[in-house]
C-alpha cells in the first residue's frame, strides 16, 4: 500500500512509519517540526527512515500544504500528528492546539475527499473523556475533557465522522491510552521519571500517585493502527489501551526495580487538566478490528529503561 504518515518524525508517527515499510509498504511521511519539544530529537527519530527508497519526508504544516497532489496516490492515511501535551494547552498557546489538531485535521480531510482512499486512521485521545468515575471507559462513555488538548482532539473525532458520513472518507478514531516506550516524548512522565533516575535526581511526582493510568505500549499502538487500516470497518471510534490499570506509585516501584537504584520523590501539586483515573474497555477494538495489547507494563517500562540508558545524551542537548 502507498501509506501516508503525518507527525513521522514523532515518537508515534516513527514507529508507524518503521513498521509500514518493514511490512513492504511505501510511506509518505509529513511533519512540521513544531517546537514543542526539540528537533533534533525529532531528527533522530527520523534515522533509518530517510535513507529508506520505500520512504518520502516533506516538512509542512497541513494547513498551509498543497495537499491534494500528495494524497491522489494514497492508499492509507495515518494522521498522527497533533500538537500534544495536557499542561501547556492553556491560556495564549491554546492557538497552536486549534490550528495543529482542529485545522490540520480538517484540511487533510477535505484534501481526502473523492481520492478513493482506502482508510483514514485518525489519532485521538483518552483526554477526551476527562474525570470519569465511569470505569472501564467505553466507547459510550460521555466525552468530557477537562483540558484544551481534550477539546481539540474530540473536535478532530468528530471532524472525521462529518466528512465519513457527508463524503464518504473511510475513517476510523483510535482514542489512544498513554502510550509510553522508547522515543517517548520528552515531556512524557515515563520520559521523565527514567532520566532523573539515571541522573541520581528525584523524580518530580505530580499529585499523591495514586492517579492510575492504562498505560499502552508503542508496539501495540502501532499493531492497533495496521489492524485497523487493514479492517473493512469505517465510521466507528475504538479504544485502544494496554489492558491493565497502574498508579504512579507502582510505576515508580517497578522503576526502582528495573534500574536497581533507590528512587527519590520529589512532591507537587496536582496539575490543571489532568484526570485522576484512566482505563479503557477495549472489546469493540478486539470485536471490529482483532486488537488484543501483548506487552506488560514492567517488560515495555523495561525496554523504555534500557533504550533510554542508550539515548539520554540525545534529551540533555539544549
Amino acid at each position: 500500500m502507498r501509506c501516508l504518515v503525518t507527525g513521522a518524525a514523532g515518537f508515534i508517527g516513527s514507529h508507524l512509519a518503521q513498521k509500514l515499510i518493514a511490512e513492504g509498504h511505501d510511506v509518505t511521511g509529513i511533519d512540521c517540526f513544531t517546537d514543542y519539544y526539540p528537533r533534533s530529537i525529532k531528527e533522530h527519530n527520523l534515522k533509518g527512515l530517510k535513507d529508506n527508497p520505500r520512504f518520502q519526508f516533506i516538512e509542512q504544516d497541513l494547513v498551509r500544504m498543497d495537499m491534494e497532489k500528495h494524497i491522489s496516490r494514497i492508499d492509507w492515511v495515518f494522521h498522527q500528528a497533533a500538537q500534544a501535551g495536557v499542561r501547556t494547552s492553556w491560556g495564549n498557546y491554546f492557538e497552536h492546539y486549534t490550528h495543529d489538531n482542529i485545522l490540520a485535521t480538517q484540511s487533510l480531510l477535505e484534501a481526502c475527499k473523492g481520492t478513493g482512499i482506502k482508510k483514514f486512521v485518525y489519532a485521538s485521545s483518552s483526554s477526551i473523556y476527562g474525570d470519569s468515575d465511569d470505569l472501564p471507559l467505553t466507547e459510550e462513555s460521555m466525552p468530557k475533557p477537562i483540558s484544551p488538548y481534550g477539546v481539540t482532539k474530540l473536535a478532530g473525532e468528530h471532524l472525521c465522522l462529518l466528512y465519513w458520513k457527508n463524503f464518504q472518507v473511510p475513517v476510523i478514531n483510535l482514542r489512544y491510552f498513554t502510550v509510553y516506550g522508547p522515543r517517548q516524548r520528552p515531556d512524557m512522565a515515563f520520559n521523565l521519571f527514567i532520566r532523573s533516575i539515571l541522573k541520581d535526581e528525584a523524580i518530580v511526582l505530580y499529585g499523591d500517585g495514586e492517579q492510575t493510568r492504562d498505560f499502552t505500549f508503542i508496539s501495540d499502538i502501532i499493531e492497533a493502527n495496521l489492524l485497523a487500516a487493514q479492517s473493512t470497518v469505517t465510521g466507528e471510534t475504538i479504544n485502544i489501551g494496554g489492558g491493565s490499570q497502574t498508579s504512579m506509585n507502582e510505576v515508580i516501584r517497578s522503576l526502582g526495580e528495573i534500574s536497581g537504584k533507590t528512587v527519590r520523590i520529589k512532591k507537587h501539586g496536582a496539575q490543571k487538566g489532568d484526570v485522576r483515573h484512566t482505563l479503557a474497555d477495549v472489546t469493540r477494538a478486539r470485536r471490529l478490528i482483532g486488537y488484543n495489547p501483548r506487552i506488560q507494563l514492567h517488560h515495555g517500562l523495561r525496554e523504555e529503561y534500557e533504550w533510554l540508558s542508550k539515548n539520554i545524551g540525545l534529551y540533555e542537548k539544549r
